[in-house]
Order: C-alpha cells, then sequence, then structure tokens
C-alpha cells in the first residue's frame, strides 16, 4: 500500500511536496527511511524534499547520519548527490567527517560520475580543507586538469569559486 508520503513524491511538485512535509511533520521519519532505502525514485525525491524541509544539523536527521553514510556508496548518482546535500547540513563527527571525506575523494575521482555529484563532493571536499588546512596539498593534486576535463564550464567556473573562496594558493583553473 502507497503511503500519504509515496503519493505526494509521485504526484505533486516541489512547493507541494515540502507544504505537505510542513504541514505533516509526522512524516519526516517516514521520509528519512524512504531516503535511504534504494526504491526509486522515491528514495531520490524523499532525500530532495529532506533537503529542502530540513534544518541544520536537523536533530531528526543526526540518528540517521552513520546509516546515510552507510548506503551513500551504493547508490545511483543524483541519490547519492541529494544525499551529500544533506550531510552538508550536519555537524559530523571526525569519524564521520573522515568516512564522508574518503566516500566523496572517490566520488569525485570517478570520472564517470555526473558532474552534479563530483561538484558536491568536491564541496565537502573543500569544507574540509577549512578545518583540516593539511588537506589543501590532496586538493592541489584533485585539480589536475584530467580531473576537470569532463566538467562543464558551469561546474569548472564554480570549482574555480571554491578554491579561490578558500584563501589558498591553488593553480588558477582556466575556464574555456
Amino acid at each position: 500500500m502507497i503511503s500519504a508520503l509515496e503519493q505526494v513524491l509521485m504526484n505533486f511538485y516541489k512547493e507541494e511536496m515540502i507544504s505537505f512535509l510542513e504541514t505533516h511533520p509526522e512524516f519526516f521519519t517516514e521520509a528519512i527511511e524512504l531516503a535511504i532505502k534504494d526504491e526509486q525514485p522515491l528514495s531520490w525525491r524523499s532525500a530532495w524534499l529532506l533537503w529542502s524541509c530540513m534544518e541544520i544539523n536537523d536533530k531528526r536527521i543526526r540518528k540517521n547520519v552513520n546509516k546515510i553514510l552507510t548506503v551513500l556508496p551504493s547508490k545511483q548518482d543524483g541519490h547519492q548527490r541529494e544525499l551529500i546535500k544533506i550531510l552538508l547540513q550536519m555537524r559530523l563527527n571526525e569519524r564521520q567527517e573522515g568516512k564522508l571525506f574518503n566516500i566523496c575523494l572517490t566520488l569525485w575521482e570517478s570520472l564517470n560520475k555526473k558532474p552534479s555529484v563530483r561538484h558536491t563532493a568536491f564541496k565537502f571536499i573543500i569544507e574540509m580543507t577549512k578545518k583540516y588546512p593539511e588537506l589543501k596539498s590532496e586538493v592541489e593534486y584533485l585539480t589536475q586538469d584530467h580531473f576537470l576535463e569532463t566538467l562543464s564550464p558551469g561546474i569548472k567556473h564554480s570549482i574555480a569559486r571554491m578554491l579561490n573562496n578558500n584563501s589558498c594558493q591553488w593553480k588558477k583553473i582556466v575556464i574555456l
């Protein structure tokens, strides 16, 4: 039987989905559980909806961070992107940061991944260099030309802005 949340995810537009979850907070836990599962397209839509409705370091998501980290590598590109976006809004402990950093490194280095997934993974990598400056040498390696070739000009520009905003002496990314 299809739940009310699943019905909304299948049939409503963004504003209606957000409104539903805001007016029916009792479905938030179901949305988290669905986002962790692999019932496409409902699972990635649920993750997308959670990101749209969650608070920074949302206590309702906190107890599921480890589950999200466990399932993240096995998800498809768009689903991975949405789960990383959720985790970017959470305060992670060092072990969780390390696990997500490794996952994001793998995603960034996977040139066959969709650019939007790689871009979102790179956001977390950059966040970690702010907290752990010793990781900056990793980022210099990760911005070699072969990692950037498959990205669109817009994503290259965004990567360059991230690097420049991080006030580091990165090599300049040439945007054609």
